[in-house]
C-alpha cells in the first residue's frame, strides 16, 4: 500500500504517520514537504522535498497509490494567502486523488481560531465531498501532545476546564485526532 502525505512532517502528519505504520505494516509513506527532512526514522518512510506544492509531484509520487491526506494548512491574515496556503494544497490533493484513483482522502479541518480559518476549511471539505473518492477528515480543536511545545499548547488546562462546558473548546490529544484519522481512512 502507497500513502501520499502533503505537509506530513507537521505536528500532526508525523503522529498519523505513526499511527498508520503501526496499524499496517505493509504500508509505505511519501512524506511530501519543503524542507525534505522527517523526524521519523522508518525503511518504510520516503521524503520527498518540494520548493512549491503543485501538480509536478505527480512525477515524484508512486504510479500506484492507495491514500493521500492533505496537512498543508495554517491561519493568515492576509485572505489572499490563507486561500493560498489552505486551498491550493487541498485541489491539488483532489486532482491527484481523482487522476489516481486513490481509495480515499484525508484531510484535518479544524473549529476553533480564527473565523477566516475555520470557515476556509469547511470550505475545503464541502470542495472535497464533491469529489468521486471518498474524503475522510476530522475537525479538532485545540490539539495537544508528543511534542508540541508552543503558547497554545501552554494553554491546554484553561481549555480543558472550559470544555466542561463547551464541547467545541475541548482540547484533543493529537494520538486521538491522528488514530480517529486513520480509523476512518481504512474503514469502508
Amino acid at each position: 500500500m502507497n500513502v501520499v502525505l502533503l505537509g506530513g512532517n507537521g505536528y500532526i502528519g508525523r503522529a498519523v504517520t505513526k499511527e498508520w505504520l503501526q496499524k499496517d505494516p505493509k504500508a509505505n509513506f511519501y512524506i511530501v514537504s519543503r524542507s525534505g527532512a522527517n523526524k521519523l526514522n522508518n525503511p518504510r518512510i520516503h521524503n520527498l522535498k518540494v520548493s512549491d506544492l503543485s501538480m509536478d509531484i505527480v512525477n515524484q509520487i508512486p504510479e500506484e497509490i492507495d491514500y493521500i491526506v492533505d496537512f498543508v494548512g495554517r491561519p493568515e491574515k492576509d485572505a489572499d494567502q490563507l486561500k493560498q496556503i489552505n486551498i491550493e494544497p487541498a485541489k491539488i490533493m483532489k486532482a491527484i486523488a481523482e487522476e489516481k484513483q486513490v481509495k480515499a482522502m484525508g484531510f484535518v479541518g479544524g473549529v476553533l481560531g480564527p473565523k477566516s480559518f475555520t470557515s476556509i476549511k469547511k470550505e475545503i471539505i464541502s470542495m472535497l465531498k464533491g469529489s468521486s473518492i471518498p474524503v475522510k477528515y476530522v475537525e479538532p480543536t485545540l490539539v495537544y501532545g508528543a511534542d508540541r511545545n508552543d503558547a497554545l499548547s501552554k494553554m491546554v488546562p484553561i481549555f480543558k476546564f472550559l470544555g466542561l462546558f463547551s464541547g467545541s473548546l475541548k482540547p484533543v490529544k493529537v494520538e486521538e485526532v491522528a488514530s480517529s484519522l486513520v480509523t476512518q481512512l481504512l474503514t469502508k
